[in-house]
């Protein structure tokens, strides 16, 4: 496929063989716009997703598919998929259908909704943090 078709043309043809077979993707939820979490994903975690309507991915950490929410009960219902120019990145539109995605905890002991809850400082000298989001 040249580029112009993969850019600019109807066929989709993702490129998982770019990064070893994984896509990344984007989690964001369809109500707010934000940003949950990223996540890669291979063709068979796409598959399922799409035929279970619920964010599957390629985990990394465990080597193994892996649902959101399989063990905390918080899934992500697919409202949308996004795939980008390139058709080597993908934003995956969803319902949070639970408190949060982030295995880690606010200072309420709460799950964090999303993964990026850490704001940098733009600093040119030094980089540090000047927020965390709830």
């Amino acid at each position: 496929m040249n580029v112009v078709e993969l850019e600019e043309g109807k066929t989709l043809n993702l490129q998982f063989e770019k990064r070893g077979g994984l896509l990344p993707v984007a989690i964001q939820e369809t109500s707010s716009g934000q940003i949950l979490m990223l996540a890669s994903l291979n063709k068979e975690a796409l598959d399922i997703s799409i035929k279970t309507n619920l964010a599957t991915f390629w985990s990394t950490s465990r080597k193994r598919l892996w649902t959101k929410g399989e063990t905390s009960g918080d899934t992500l219902k697919l409202d949308k998929i996004l795939v980008d120019c390139d058709q080597d990145a993908l934003i995956f539109q969803v319902t949070l259908m639970g408190q949060g995605v982030c295995h880690t905890f606010n200072s309420n002991g709460e799950h964090r909704k999303a993964c990026f809850y850490r704001e940098l400082a733009l600093d040119k000298n030094q980089l540090n943090f000047i927020k965390d989001m709830k």
